[in-house]
C-alpha cells in the first residue's frame, strides 16, 4: 500500500513538474509571441519620474536614462518625447535631467514609472508630422491591411515595416527624411497590429508568416505605379524584408534593403527577451514552447517555419544599421553578415543604442548614412 502511495505521489509530482515547465515556457515565450503594441521589449529598465516641466524632465539615474539621443517615454498612461541629457543643469547625484520636448498625452506625475521607447511619434503622419497622407488598405491573405501612404515625386517607393514592441507609428521617425528625398512611403500595419487581421492562433511569428503581408504591400506598390521598391524594416520587420527579398514572386521589383537591428536568429532573440522573465536554466523551455506554439524551426525551410538566414541568399544592396548595445537582436550576426557579403552590405555601426533605436541614438549620423546609401537607388 505504501509503495502504491509513493508511486502515486511520484507520478503526481512528475505531472505537476511537467505542467509547471509548460507554464513557465509559455510565460517566457509570451514576451515575444504576444508583444503589446507600442510597449518596448522588456530589456528596457523602468525609469522613475522625479519632476517634469519647463522643457525639462528629471529621471532616476541609470545607464538607460543617460543614453544619448531622442526617445519616446511611455508608461503610466502617458507618452512624452525626451531629448538629450542636460548635463549642465543642477541635479541630485541619483538623477538625470533630459530635455522634455513635449508631452503627447497624459501627465508626467512624480513617481510615475516610464520606459524609453524608439517610438517617438503617436497618431498619423498628418497630425504628428504635418505630412499629407492617404489611409489605404492593402489586400492581404487574411484581409485588408491598413497602411499610410505618403506620396513622393520619385518612381521609387519605400515600404516601411516595424518590429517588436512598436507599431506603424515607429517608422514615422524617418518619414520627414524620406519625404525630403522625395520618396513615396508606404507604412504598413501587418497581421496582429491594431486595425489589422489577427493570426489564427493570436501569436506573433517573428516574420515567418507576417512576411506575406509585406509581399502583399510590394504587390500593392507595383500595382499603383512603383517602378522600384526599397524595403525598410526594423527588428522582426527586417527579418520580414529579408524573407520577402528571397521568396517574393515580385522580388525583381526590389532595388534595395534597409535593415535596422535585424533579427537574424529568432532563437537567440527569444532567449534574450525571455531572460528578463525567467532564470537562465529555464530558457530552453521558452524556445521549445515557441516552437510548439508556432511551428517555428531553427534550421532549414518549413511552410510555417522561419529559416536561419543564409548570407548567400542576399542579392540586393543592403544598408545594415546596428550596434553592440542591442541586447535583443544579435550584433555579432549583423557583423558577420556585413563581413561575408561586403560586396552588397554597408554596415553603419551605432553605439549606445538599445534594440531598434539606432535612429534615436544619433539621428544626424543615421540619416546621413541613409542618404549615402539611398542616393544611387533613387
Amino acid at each position: 500500500m505504501r509503495l502504491r502511495t509513493a508511486a502515486a505521489v511520484a507520478a503526481t509530482t512528475v505531472v505537476s513538474a511537467g505542467a509547471a515547465a509548460v507554464a513557465v515556457g509559455r510565460y517566457a515565450s509570451d514576451a515575444v509571441l504576444r508583444p503589446v503594441p507600442g510597449r518596448p521589449p522588456p530589456d528596457e529598465p523602468p525609469l522613475t519620474v522625479h519632476e517634469a516641466g519647463d522643457g525639462r524632465i528629471t529621471l532616476s539615474r541609470s545607464f538607460a536614462a543617460l543614453r544619448p539621443g531622442r526617445y519616446g517615454l511611455t508608461g503610466s498612461g502617458a507618452h512624452a518625447v525626451v531629448g538629450p541629457v542636460l548635463a549642465d543643469v543642477p541635479h541630485a547625484p541619483d538623477s538625470v535631467v533630459r530635455r522634455l520636448e513635449r508631452v503627447t498625452h497624459g501627465t508626467l506625475e512624480p513617481g510615475a514609472r516610464m520606459r524609453l521607447t524608439p517610438q517617438v511619434h503617436l497618431g498619423n503622419p498628418r497630425d504628428a508630422l504635418g505630412l499629407d497622407h492617404a489611409d489605404v488598405d492593402v489586400p492581404g491573405e487574411l484581409g485588408g491591411l491598413p497602411a499610410w501612404f505618403v506620396p513622393g515625386a520619385r518612381g521609387t517607393w519605400v515600404i516601411t515595416v516595424h518590429g517588436l514592441g512598436t507599431t506603424r507609428e515607429h517608422p514615422m521617425v524617418v518619414m520627414p527624411f524620406l519625404h525630403r528625398q522625395r520618396f513615396a512611403v508606404l507604412d504598413l500595419a501587418y497581421r496582429g497590429d491594431p486595425g489589422a487581421p489577427r493570426t489564427g492562433d493570436g501569436l506573433a511569428h517573428l516574420g515567418a508568416c507576417e512576411w506575406r503581408d509585406l509581399d502583399a504591400a510590394i504587390r500593392y506598390a507595383v500595382r499603383y505605379g512603383a517602378r522600384r521598391v526599397i524595403l525598410y524594416g526594423w527588428s522582426t520587420g527586417a527579418a520580414m524584408a529579408l524573407r520577402a527579398a528571397a521568396d517574393s514572386a515580385l522580388r525583381g521589383h526590389l532595388s534595395g534593403l534597409v535593415l535596422d537591428s535585424p533579427v537574424l536568429d529568432w532563437q537567440a532573440t527569444l532567449r534574450a527577451v525571455a531572460a528578463r522573465r525567467v532564470p537562465g536554466p529555464l530558457l530552453p523551455l521558452a524556445v521549445r514552447a515557441a516552437q510548439g506554439r508556432t511551428g517555428l524551426h531553427g534550421h532549414g525551410r518549413h511552410p510555417a517555419g522561419l529559416p536561419r538566414f543564409d548570407p548567400a541568399d542576399l542579392t540586393l544592396p543592403t544598408l545594415l544599421l546596428h550596434g553592440p548595445d542591442d541586447t535583443v537582436a544579435s550584433w555579432d550576426l549583423s557583423r558577420r553578415l556585413a563581413a561575408e557579403r561586403a560586396d552588397l552590405v554597408t554596415l553603419h555601426t551605432v553605439r549606445h543604442a538599445p534594440h531598434a533605436a539606432m535612429w534615436n541614438a544619433d539621428p544626424h549620423r543615421y540619416e546621413e548614412a541613409l542618404r549615402r546609401f539611398l542616393t544611387p537607388l533613387m
